[in-house]
């Protein structure tokens, strides 16, 4: 830190899930990272203490961004106090504990950090059941599509065999009007009672094949 600089001095203690999850590395990282002096060390009551100074600007994103650690770090409650400043203090550090309780910080933060992803394993798990239920519907419904889509094919297939008859019943007695047209045409000329009798004939069979195209079929409305 620079002789410079006006500082200032805070002592924090922080509740909640603060030892054995890597709260303490979080905060010495935060401190490095903004040139600040002073110590982190865990509290026999579970709590952790935090000696911290350095300059106003620096001091007011430590103590903003402290309150926000990763998880599985979880903060409860922050007393906050102002301090005196220490100039012999000039970095900032953790103050370790026994070497059986710093084994179990340790082990602690490593089965803390496990135990949180192995919750949000279990709540993805969950997800993909939905997912896997959802294909299911998805697949059963696909069936229902296919079996209407096989209904709509033989209902054209039906559709398409009257029209072939249809047009064939057309073709042939167009042909045969066609022909008896081509007579009436000729004998006209001749003004004979032979062609009028030839014409009401073939008016007749004309009249014929009208009545026998098929009629066409309305919509159930139901």
């Amino acid at each position: 830190m620079s002789g410079d600089v006006e500082l200032e001095a805070y002592v924090l203690r922080f509740y909640g899930r603060v030892q054995r999850v890597g709260f303490r590395r979080y905060v010495l990282d935060l401190a490095q990272e903004l040139g600040l002096a002073g110590y982190v060390k865990n509290m026999p009551d579970g709590s952790v203490e935090i000696f911290v100074q350095g300059g106003r600007e620096q001091l007011s994103s430590f103590l903003r961004m402290v309150r926000e650690p990763p998880s599985p770090a979880k903060i409860r409650e922050v007393k906050e106090e102002k301090a005196s400043v220490s100039p012999e203090v000039r970095e900032f550090k953790i103050i370790y504990g026994e070497l059986g309780d710093e084994l179990q910080e340790g082990f602690g933060a490593m089965q803390a950090i496990f135990m949180d992803y192995w919750s949000e394993f279990r709540d993805y798990r969950g997800e993909f059941r939905d997912f896997r239920n959802e294909f299911r519907d998805f697949r059963e419904e696909f069936r229902d599509y296919r079996q209407e889509f096989r209904s709509y094919v033989e209902e054209f297939r039906d559709f398409a065999k009257r029209t072939d008859e249809n047009f064939k019943l057309i073709s042939d007695k167009y042909g045969e009007i066609s022909e008896k047209l081509t007579i009436i045409l000729e004998t006209l000329v001749k003004e004979s009672k032979e062609t009028r009798e030839m014409l009401n004939e073939t008016m007749k069979t004309l009249r014929e094949v009208v009545e026998r195209l098929p009629k066409p079929q309305s919509k159930s409305t139901g």
